[in-house]
């Protein structure tokens, strides 16, 4: 279902690219070319949230630009409170009032990881 929800909104791509990691791949998932359909989003997300069934967490995170989308929805479905960090001096940090409190488990949400480096 996932492959054909990539293929439908044309967010996977082929061919060569060099990821922003310097490693090269001969695939690229554009994710916001599936998260700006509302409806297909939620299909997507629902897959991880199944997967979360059993995982125990208080609030999502997601690294600004784009694991906001991919936090929101997956705090959405899951009923759990969504915040996301920015990249401030270079560093990811939480801004605009959010906070996260001692001994909360955190889920980290990402839109795609190659080297983890904005998680």
């Amino acid at each position: 279902m996932l492959m054909k929800l990539l293929k439908d909104t044309e967010a996977l791509m082929e061919g060569h690219f060099l990821l922003s990691s310097g490693k090269h791949s001969d695939a690229y998932v554009q994710c916001a070319k599936l998260l700006m359909y509302p409806d297909k989003a939620e299909k997507a997300i629902r897959l991880i949230v199944d997967k979360l069934k059993d995982i125990d967490f208080d609030i999502v995170v997601g690294p600004a630009m784009g694991g906001i989308i991919v936090s929101y929805e997956l705090a959405r479905q899951t009923g759990k409170p969504g915040i996301f960090v920015e990249r401030e001096d270079g560093k990811m940090k939480l801004r605009r009032g959010f906070s996260i409190e001692k001994g909360q488990k955190i889920l980290i949400a990402e839109d795609v990881v190659t080297t983890g480096k904005s998680s």
